[in-house]
């Protein structure tokens, strides 16, 4: 099963992913960006997934992997496992830059005047949140029917871009000024708010796979 699932994950990679899913990982570092909403580099990451899957859905690549020696389950878990990989890796470049402008950077005055969300931790967490949302409504609705990509992507553009809205404007509620701390201010609420990100992006994203394999299984292909 574990050699099974590394050929599917290889076949993911090599043959179903688009090039700009790759490239897009490096809108990760859009968190270095001041004076701009850095929760926007998560919407860049999964613009780059939505095309592998377009890609993907003009290759029929859900046909071919229909035909391979595998069950449904393992295709949905596949096409996650992917998805999960490249959200990884922007996630590193993003905690990259979060832990330089929390150190080095952390007394530049391009930063200190920056009126948006600084990249911290909870901005991490707020990027994790942001990507739940991507697997639960655009990759679980993809498999509603296997094919369209339109309506569960737009769906998932609004919801996301509302979420990014909030989470820029909860510091300018007063009481909440910490949420847009500076370094290692407030590091112990950081740590909190970057594992509710942590924890709502799991729930999202298991609550996803599991609603869109029963459904992949009733798709007649």
């Amino acid at each position: 099963m574990r050699n099974d699932m590394r050929n599917i994950m290889l076949k993911e990679m090599k043959l179903s992913a688009s090039p700009l899913s790759y490239f897009f990982i490096l809108f990760g570092l859009m968190f270095f960006l001041p004076g701009y909403p850095v929760l926007c580099g998560t919407f860049f990451v999964t613009l780059g997934l939505y095309q592998g899957f377009q890609y993907a859905r003009e290759a029929n690549d859900i046909e071919f992997s229909a035909l391979l020696p595998i069950s449904k389950k393992d295709i949905v878990k596949g096409k996650y496992m992917f998805v999960c990989f490249i959200e990884a890796c922007s996630l590193i470049l993003m905690l990259a830059a979060v832990l330089i402008r929390m150190t080095v950077l952390s007394d530049s005055a391009v930063y200190r005047a920056n009126a948006l969300m600084n990249a911290n931790l909870f901005a991490i967490g707020g990027a994790l949140f942001a990507f739940g949302l991507f697997n639960l409504i655009f990759v679980g609705g993809f498999f509603k029917t296997a094919y369209n990509l339109g309506r569960p992507f737009i769906t998932y553009i609004i919801v996301v871009f509302l979420a990014i809205g909030v989470l820029e404007a909860l510091h300018h509620i007063p009481g909440l000024e910490a949420v847009n701390a500076f370094g290692f201010d407030h590091i112990g609420l950081q740590l909190v708010l970057l594992l509710a990100g942590l924890a709502a992006f799991l729930i999202m994203t298991l609550l996803s796979y599991r609603i869109a394999c029963r459904n992949f299984e009733k798709i007649d292909l």
